[in-house]
């Protein structure tokens, strides 16, 4: 099988929902960071066989496959096609997978990955919402059959997932404020810096809270009564784009392209829909055993805090060194743009293994339906 390289990869800074980037419309916003991913690695555009990228909301300006509107709204070629992708959170991480998988059959030899979400602009669920306006089923009756009428919804997963591993609301706030204190180092000592493309005025991630304490996390409201959540332990509502550049063997040797890392192993599982987000567990377990590594192996993991308990409970399960998983922060103080938060991740992670030396970097996040990605890289 032909190898894939990851020779480009490039993010906006991570936006709040009513900051500047929230009026930058998305196909705009992808538009950028596809014309810095071809500045950057000095690609000739032409060449580029496919756009894959990651939406989630796809409603109002996501919709019309918004890969093919930014890769046109960038003056980029109008021979290069585009497709958009929605496997929940995990879109542009899935836009990953499809990009490389299609450089390693040898049927394509560059293909870009990307992400892109306003949720300032197309609020979530803003692609279901004629379903609810109308009272038609999300889900259909064999579902019904299946799983009843139960709650689904992210929101009860996390608090099943803190009832089953017995995490209090105490262990969650301490887990955000170190996700904090973490990305605040980091974006004041630089190790964004070379990720990020500036937009809109804005360069740095705006959803870092360094000033956040126990005593203030303590005085908010419980997302509902009795419940151990609360917006301070869960990832922010934000705006933001990134894109990745996939390049077979013979295509690095072609254009002249300085391999970042190579793609060791993707791998994809499903779990329990009703708990939801669990999945990044087992699908890590699967992928280590394919690649035949152990969770030692692996020197940076980038996993998404969609909420507390999932990295918490990923840690625990897999015996990962905690200092090792989000080494940079996470969602909780970096945000989550659905979409794009998948292709933001692989970038962090791209750049954090070149930064400190390491070998291995595993990326896997939680994903609506119970499911999840895992990919392996290693830095070249």
């Amino acid at each position: 099988m032909a190898e894939a390289f990851i020779v480009g990869a490039v993010r906006t800074p991570v936006g709040v929902r009513k900051g500047a980037l929230a009026a930058v419309h998305p196909a705009d916003m992808g538009a950028h960071v596809l014309k810095e991913l071809v500045r950057r690695t000095g690609i000739d555009p032409s060449a580029v066989e496919d756009v894959i990228m990651g939406c989630v909301s796809q409603a109002g300006p996501q919709a019309l496959d918004l890969a093919r509107t930014a890769w046109l709204s960038a003056g980029l070629p109008e021979s290069t096609p585009g497709v958009t992708i929605d496997r929940q959170c995990g879109s542009s991480q899935q836009a990953v997978h499809f990009a490389a998988q299609g450089v390693m059959s040898g049927t394509q030899d560059l293909v870009v990955a990307s992400g892109v979400e306003n949720m300032g602009m197309v609020p979530m669920g803003a692609n279901v919402q004629f379903a609810l306006d109308n009272g038609l089923s999300l889900y259909g009756e064999g579902w019904a059959e299946r799983y009843g009428t139960q709650e689904i919804s992210q929101f009860r997963g996390a608090q099943l997932m803190c009832e089953k591993w017995g995490y209090e609301r105490e262990d969650l706030e301490r887990y955000s404020l170190e996700s904090h204190r973490r990305a605040a180092e980091a974006r004041e000592v630089g190790r964004f810096d070379a990720e990020i493309v500036p937009l809109a005025g804005v360069s740095h991630d705006e959803g870092i809270r360094p000033d956040t304490t126990l005593e203030k996390m303590a005085g908010l409201t419980p997302l509902r009564e009795g419940w151990a959540l609360t917006a301070a332990v869960a990832s922010q509502i934000s705006v933001g784009a990134a894109a990745v550049l996939i390049a077979s063997e013979r295509a690095v040797a072609e254009h002249g392209l300085v391999p970042l890392a190579r793609i060791v192993q993707l791998s994809l599982v499903g779990d329990d829909p009703v708990y939801m987000l669990t999945a990044p567990i087992p699908a890590t377990r699967v992928a280590l055993h394919k690649a035949g590594l152990g969770i030692g192996d692996i020197d940076v993991t980038e996993i998404n805090e969609a909420f507390a308990p999932v990295p918490m409970a990923w840690t625990e399960e897999l015996g990962a060194d905690p200092a090792t998983v989000n080494p940079n922060g996470g969602a909780i103080a970096l945000g989550h743009p659905l979409g794009a938060t998948g292709a933001v991740l692989m970038t962090k992670l791209v750049h954090e293994l070149r930064r400190s030396g390491g070998r291995y970097g595993l990326q896997t996040m939680c994903e609506g339906g119970g499911q999840a990605n895992v990919t392996i890289i290693e830095r070249v």
